[in-house]
């Protein structure tokens, strides 16, 4: 659990930050993804919110059971690797359809996808992962 509490750390308070200055809108134009002011396009990046703030309620809440000695903690990190990923195949997918290769918004997207699947293989077949 020990390399994982650290990406579900960063993810999961990287989720939190992301949602918090896109609601302040503290993203500079420039930095935003292409049509980013189509009202679908804006839609589509919102969908994300309750998947997002799920992943970090699930991650944060596994970290937090772990050190309760809580075997619950096992259900949980396996629920938000694999939300995780989900959201990172998502996004990429959809990049891939709309032809943007935006290393900006690839890279986020590239590590919600990939992490994972370091970690989910190990919770699939039952072995203990280190503390």
């Amino acid at each position: 659990m020990k390399s994982l509490k650290w990406f579900f750390l960063v993810t999961d308070i990287g989720f939190i930050l992301y949602w918090a200055i896109t609601v302040i809108h503290f993203i500079p134009d420039e930095a935003l993804f292409k049509d980013y002011n189509n009202p679908i396009l804006m839609a589509w990046n919102w969908s994300f919110l309750p998947l997002d703030l799920m992943i970090s309620v699930t991650g944060l809440t596994s970290i937090y059971l772990f050190k309760r000695n809580n075997p619950n903690w096992r259900v949980l990190v396996l629920i938000s690797l694999a939300l995780t990923f989900c959201s990172g195949l998502q996004a990429i997918s959809f990049w891939i359809i709309r032809d943007d290769y935006s290393l900006s918004w690839w890279l986020p997207n590239l590590y919600l996808f990939i992490y994972p699947l370091f970690f989910i293989p190990r919770f699939l077949r039952g072995n203990r992962v280190q503390d």
